[in-house]
């Protein structure tokens, strides 16, 4: 712990990337992305389809490396101190799996095994989100049972049952009905507000971000063409989002067309 500590205080960002690329072959996904997010920050992510989101993302969980550049997750850098920055990380993926044979409290106690968690880690940890998210009733039934939403929330007891520092989630609204999306904002919002956890947010729905994000970051064609607190990002006070977001993307499709 003493050296978790130490890296926490070497700076003030629980995620941050620098000079951040990734090439498959000759085809540059991310080109030389900047970002910081700071403790207790919900940072939005948004790009059009192929703008390079999932990718990113997927090099901040260390699932792939970057071509160049540094990532760290609370100080710790993800490619040279790789299982220290998982340890901090939860991750919801876009094309999340299940085991549909195992029950909720069956998923869970393997999760947790997976983290190295006590048994009485894992059964504390288990209930207070289970509780979170109504879905005590159902921990002995098997996952093939869920509804959607049911499964997107035991997905949300997963991530957060070894209390990461940092909660990536990528298109965690699609398929959600609205009273289920309302039911993740305001866990976005208490994740932020009352565990101090740093939320990065992956989605196209834009006012979701408007709704819960405090700050935000455009990528497109693998640049991010704007960042910052959405008022800095809407640039003139009324401005929607979608207005912004429309604007930078299809001035970027333009200039690539050139």
């Amino acid at each position: 712990m003493v050296g978790a500590s130490r890296k926490m205080t070497e700076s003030s960002a629980v995620l941050e990337l620098e000079g951040v690329s990734k090439r498959f072959g000759a085809f540059e996904a991310v080109r030389g992305i900047d970002l910081s997010v700071a403790p207790g920050e919900v940072f939005g992510f948004l790009g059009p389809n192929g703008a390079g989101k999932t990718t990113t993302l997927r090099m901040v969980t260390g699932l792939l490396r970057p071509t160049e550049g540094t990532i760290h997750v609370a100080g710790f850098d993800v490619e040279r101190e790789a299982m220290e920055a998982k340890r901090r990380t939860g991750f919801i993926s876009d094309r999340p799996f299940l085991y549909e044979k195992l029950t909720g409290g069956e998923f869970l106690r393997f999760v947790g095994g997976l983290w190295g968690m006590s048994s009485a880690d894992i059964a504390e940890g288990a209930a207070l989100w289970l509780d979170r998210f109504d879905l005590q009733g159902w921990v002995g039934e098997p996952v093939e049972s869920y509804s959607h939403g049911m499964r997107q929330r035991l997905l949300l007891c997963s991530a957060l049952l070894h209390r990461p520092t940092l909660l990536v989630m990528d298109e965690p609204m699609v398929g959600l009905d609205p009273r289920g999306a309302k039911r993740l904002k305001e866990v976005v919002r208490e994740l932020a507000e009352v565990h101090g956890m740093s939320v990065v947010l992956s989605t196209h729905t834009l006012d979701v971000v408007e709704q819960i994000c405090d700050t935000v970051a455009i990528i497109n064609r693998g640049r991010i063409v704007a960042a910052g607190a959405l008022d800095q990002v809407r640039r003139e006070e009324g401005q929607r989002l979608e207005q912004v977001f429309l604007e930078l993307t299809e001035s970027e499709v333009e200039e690539g067309a050139a």
